[in-house]
């Protein structure tokens, strides 16, 4: 078993939040009461609605932060997806101004490689699964 990395600590997240305020949604938080979701009685239960954020998951804000305080080569950057990942670094790309190529398993949703391809990024389809694009991705990343 591996080692975990450490848990950012409070100003870690903070200066995170600051960082990432000028490029991310402020997405509503819901309270939902238990039964409502069919749920034994108990503490309401909160929901932070990511669905909203720019690219509609909570990781455009990973993605946002990775470009935005790592060294990103001159060729871009390289991931690989056949979901809400691949989305979320194409369109923190775009709008950071980065090429992003993005390898995506042949089995991948057409209307996600539309997405995809509307935010600008190189798609590139790999025969087989996600670790064939993985294996690819990271192939591309070494060479470039």
């Amino acid at each position: 078993m591996t080692d975990a990395p450490p848990l950012p600590t409070r100003d870690e997240i903070a200066a995170a939040a600051r960082t990432l305020a000028p490029y991310l949604r402020r997405t509503p938080v819901v309270t939902v009461e238990r039964a409502d979701l069919g749920l034994p009685p108990g503490r309401p239960v909160v929901l932070k609605l990511e669905l909203v954020q720019h690219a509609g998951s909570f990781k455009a804000r990973g993605a946002h932060l990775h470009l935005l305080t790592g060294e990103v080569p001159a060729a871009g950057v390289v991931a690989a997806s056949g979901g809400n990942f691949g989305v979320a670094a194409a369109y923190a790309a775009r709008r950071l101004g980065v090429h992003a190529a993005v390898f995506v398993p042949d089995t991948s949703a057409p209307a996600k490689l539309d997405t995809l391809r509307g935010l600008g990024a190189e798609v590139v389809v790999v025969p087989g699964f996600y670790d064939d694009a993985l294996a690819e991705s990271r192939a591309r990343a070494a060479a470039t």
